[in-house]
């Protein structure tokens, strides 16, 4: 997953069309992650279709992930020049990664309390239902 320099001996290679079906992302969303930096070196056919290898698709996924942590898109930019830049970069690219798990570990922590606090009125609710009536005619 590390390297992401589409130069590998990958095999198999996809169409954009197919990495659409593959990873949900759209055609558009994959030509602007090429264009921004952070999908470089898409190989193309002799007539110019894109074509991903299996490399790029690893790529993606981590990507993916990137994004689920909320990290900003020009940090992911960031880390991919910082990949790219190779091995005298382990450091910074450790650095960049440690604050996003910094950010997701407090975005987790409100997440749990948000989760408390929706459990409490869940919990309110349920027991109103179950609760007899005070008022009954008998």
């Amino acid at each position: 997953m590390e390297d992401m320099t589409g130069t590998g001996t990958d095999k198999r290679s996809y169409s954009i069309s197919e990495v659409v079906a593959l990873t949900g992302l759209t055609a558009h969303t994959l030509r602007w992650y090429e264009r921004i930096g952070l999908m470089p070196h898409v190989d193309r056919s002799h007539t110019g279709q894109r074509r991903f290898s299996d490399r790029d698709l690893d790529w993606l996924a981590f990507v993916g992930k990137l994004r689920l942590t909320g990290m900003p898109v020009a940090d992911m930019v960031r880390y991919a020049e910082l990949l790219r830049a190779g091995e005298s970069t382990f450091e910074e690219r450790q650095e960049l990664l440690e604050a996003t798990r910094r950010d997701v570990i407090s975005r987790i922590a409100e997440l749990h309390d948000t989760l408390a606090v929706l459990d409490h009125k869940i919990e309110f609710y349920a027991g109103a239902r179950r609760a007899p009536e005070r008022h009954s005619v008998r």
